[in-house]
């Protein structure tokens, strides 16, 4: 079986497990989102969505963001992890957004990435589940299922992310990243994997093998 082929089946038991991927991370518009994607570096998406909340009904929009003291948005959002970083870039961004962006969160890759605190993944995570530009996000946890699965050869993130849209049609890029988040979740976590109750690793068991 080629690496395309795999794929084409990978592709078709997300689909049967997860046809209508929801986004994990709560939000109502650009900015929330990605304030709460910036959050969910190194945290997970259920403490960032119990997180959100307190923050979100302060300030739920870049100028009122901005008027928050840098100390008391850290005191918020502390229990996500590298809150001192992640304090300092949700306000920078959000007096950016404001002088140069009339509150606006902008919808170019260029223009996001260039925002305190944002890096590609960050971007693309807004460009593609909110603008509905196609992009495929890579964090750590899609990272390393692409590796598990034999879908890319896991030197680096942006080389999985390249293996990836090579692998997977442009259409279904918003999608199957997705797929994969709420897949990894339910049957293939980092630790504690069972493969053999994994409807992909049970079915690519050599690979399964070599790693676990």
């Amino acid at each position: 079986m080629t690496k395309a082929e795999k794929a084409a089946d990978i592709l078709r038991i997300l689909d049967h497990h997860f046809p209508d991927p929801e986004v994990p991370l709560h939000h109502k518009d650009a900015f929330t989102l990605l304030v709460s994607v910036l959050l969910s570096a190194q945290c997970t998406d259920v403490r960032v969505n119990q997180t959100t909340p307190h923050l979100f009904r302060l300030a739920d929009n870049p100028h009122d963001m901005m008027k928050l003291p840098v100390d008391e948005i850290r005191e918020i959002i502390k229990p996500c992890g590298l809150s001192p970083a992640k304090s300092k870039a949700i306000a920078g961004l959000s007096r950016i957004l404001v002088e140069k962006y009339d509150g606006k969160v902008p919808g170019t890759f260029e223009a996001l990435e260039s925002l305190p605190g944002v890096g590609h993944k960050t971007a693309s995570v807004v460009m593609t589940q909110w603008f509905g530009v196609p992009a495929f996000p890579v964090d750590t946890h899609i990272h390393r299922l692409a590796y598990r699965w034999g879908l890319s050869n896991g030197k680096s993130v942006e080389q999985t992310e390249a293996d990836l849209k090579r692998l997977v049609p442009a259409v279904a890029w918003n999608k199957v990243h997705l797929q994969i988040i709420w897949f990894g979740r339910t049957f293939c976590p980092a630790r504690g994997h069972q493969w053999r109750e994994c409807p992909i690793c049970s079915r690519y068991m050599r690979s399964a093998l070599k790693e676990d």
